[in-house]
């Protein structure tokens, strides 16, 4: 899912200077030719689930793989799998050892998981002889949680892992009435939107509350819930909202995201944890403002008061007002928007990262 939302069109630039192998767990014979890159595969299961036999099994057979195989560089990207590639890469001695930092599990725990949780992180980064980070405020997070030093964190470009394919994501008014016919919203409503992975940290059962509270006084809004509900929280989502259910809307998967932004009016990313936030810029391409919570990562992705607006994490109330104000203010709505989709364009196109992974690869002495 990583490589195929992120890094495909990385590792398409990188393969036509380099000798490039993707180490992923897939189940696909063919997942090389099925996403158009032009790389070796090599499957191998690491599991997102904290497993201490399972990780010790995968920790050896990176091992044995980088021995092997010899590689000048290895670069890592979530958690688990950066922490194993790490570790095995510098037991190896592989020269040039990178991890991209996305986002922090443990900035939502407490007490003794969220304590071995950042000794991992710290790990990691003392195997890694390099770190990137996806957002500015995300690296001083991370130095002042004493993960790694100043010197050692990068961000490349204004940030983002991958940018936003702006071929891709843009307005588009077909769509946007198809969408809404399908999903049986009027033009004149508004659509409030969260794409993503439905669990707590992502602070969706923030957002039911929120709608709920305003959907009383807001009769043309409707909510859109987009993503797998891996918290199991659709049915509280539901229960939530009761009296407004008709106005409340999922949809389970979509292999068109574009689609939903599209047909959107607002975009909200409740969350409590955030290494940058793609799908606002991916929002904001479409012409679509963001509300978010003000944390790190998000605070990067969103310019208050000028591509949309921030709240306190948590803070349903202050979730709700700041629904209402971009609900009620269409001229506000349009402002944000249009200043979102001008910054998306600029600053966060994909050719613009691509170019600076490839800038920082043949910068390595």
């Amino acid at each position: 899912m990583t490589v195929k939302a992120f890094l495909k069109q990385q590792i398409i630039a990188l393969s036509e200077r380099y000798d490039v192998t993707l180490v992923v767990n897939t189940q696909q014979a063919d997942f090389a030719g099925q996403n158009d890159l032009q790389v070796k595969v090599i499957p191998l299961a690491i599991e997102r689930a904290i497993n201490p036999v399972a990780d010790l099994r995968a920790l050896f057979q990176l091992i044995r793989l980088f021995r092997t195989h010899r590689f000048d560089l290895v670069h890592s990207v979530t958690p688990k799998a950066g922490l194993l590639a790490m570790l095995a890469a510098k037991v190896v001695g592989v020269p040039f050892r990178i991890h991209t930092f996305t986002g922090q599990v443990w900035a939502t725990r407490q007490g003794f998981p969220r304590l071995l949780l950042k000794m991992m992180d710290r790990l990691l980064a003392v195997s890694a002889t390099h770190l990137l980070t996806d957002s500015f405020t995300q690296r001083q997070f991370l130095i002042d949680q004493g993960i790694s030093g100043s010197e050692k964190l990068i961000v490349l470009a204004d940030g983002s892992i991958s940018g936003v394919d702006t071929d891709r994501f843009m307005p588009d008014s077909s769509v946007r009435s198809d969408m809404r016919r399908q999903l049986d919203i009027c033009e004149g409503d508004v659509l409030l939107l969260f794409l993503g992975r439905l669990n707590r940290d992502k602070g969706v059962l923030d957002l039911a509350a929120a709608f709920a509270t305003v959907a009383v006084n807001l009769p043309r809004l409707h909510l859109l819930l987009v993503g797998p509900d891996e918290g199991g929280l659709q049915m509280i989502v539901k229960t939530t909202c009761a009296e407004y259910l008709q106005r409340v809307h999922f949809i389970d998967y979509t292999d068109k995201p574009e689609s939903c932004f599209a047909a959107a009016d607002i975009f909200c990313l409740p969350s409590y944890r955030e290494g940058f936030g793609s799908v606002i810029i991916e929002a904001a391409a479409c012409g679509i403002p963001a509300i978010g919570s003000r944390i790190y990562g998000i605070s990067d992705a969103i310019r208050e008061g000028e591509t949309g607006l921030l709240f306190e994490a948590g803070n349903t109330d202050q979730l709700a007002a700041t629904i209402e104000v971009m609900t009620t203010d269409s001229a506000l709505r349009s402002q944000l928007g249009k200043t979102a989709f001008e910054r998306a364009r600029d600053d966060f196109p994909t050719k613009r990262l691509v170019q600076a992974w490839l800038d920082y690869y043949d910068g390595l002495q």
